[in-house]
């Protein structure tokens, strides 16, 4: 089964992380992409152009630059490379995880048996990739994701693999501040595509509490608000929900620092 990898990548990426990134999906894997779309997000370092340069010459054919004039957002530069890709299977990673060695192998089991979108636990890591700090649980199966995805994103981004022509009949990657892939999978669901979730994490992601921190103060509270009305116009939630996932999510949003990393011990356990 081929397959593409999707890569968005903007002039604030570390060169040393996106090299980590690469080895990753192509060094290290049990079973090797048929090529990287790699979306160049605006006008990039030096020191990143020249790690690109040697990748590209490294993979000879293999590396697909999409080189945008300029930055236009993660959503946007998602679905320039999503219509570039080759293959009706795509995994998507971000620019600076580290994909574990048999994650591909894996997903690839699974979209093999009626699957159209599968994604997977992540590990979390501040600074090094071998000391974990937290887990992104999903759960697996699609009657429980179903269920999840009224109140939380029910797939890890930067884990998943899906079918192009699932997410292109869905309308692809829109624009939702902070909550493009969120919004993407409920329309994708609202389609009756299949989700799965593999219970082990097949991604480790430079996380931790500062990326928290970020997703937080009154900018996010209004993107949030937009968003959970849409899901509301959607009719994915109802009225009741609607109010509850407000209350929930746009008091974390707007608590102090120290409050929301408590929240995000808890629900990173």
């Amino acid at each position: 089964m081929k397959f593409s990898v999707l890569i968005s990548i903007y002039y604030k990426e570390r060169a040393s992380y996106f090299n980590r990134c690469m080895q990753s999906i192509w060094d290290e894997q049990s079973i090797k992409p048929n090529e990287i779309v790699l979306v160049e997000d605006g006008e990039l370092t030096l020191e990143l152009y020249d790690l690109i340069d040697k990748w590209e010459q490294k993979l000879n054919g293999i590396l697909i630059r999409l080189q945008l004039d300029t930055n236009v957002g993660l959503g946007d530069a998602l679905n320039i490379g999503l219509h570039s890709c080759n293959f009706e299977l795509i995994a998507r990673m971000d620019s600076d995880d580290i994909a574990r060695r048999d994650r591909f192998e894996k997903q690839l089991k699974i979209l093999q048996n009626g699957v159209d979108i599968c994604s997977s636990w992540v590990s979390e890591f501040d600074i090094d990739e071998r000391e974990i700090i937290s887990y992104r649980r999903v759960p697996e199966l699609h009657k429980d994701i179903l269920i999840f995805s009224k109140s939380r994103n029910p797939l890890n981004h930067p884990a998943v693999m899906y079918k192009k022509s699932k997410v292109l009949d869905a309308g692809g990657y829109k624009k939702m501040l902070w909550f493009e892939d969120y919004y993407l999978w409920i329309r994708v669901l609202l389609s009756g595509a299949k989700f799965y979730n593999i219970q082990e994490p097949l991604v480790n992601m430079r996380s931790g509490f500062a990326q928290l921190e970020r997703r937080s103060g009154l900018s996010y509270a209004k993107a949030e608000f937009k968003f959970q009305k849409e899901l509301l116009n959607l009719e994915f939630i109802t009225v009741f929900r609607f109010i509850k996932n407000l209350l929930v999510r746009l008091i974390v949003r707007i608590s102090p620092k120290k409050a929301v990393k408590i929240v995000y011990k808890l629900i990173r356990r």
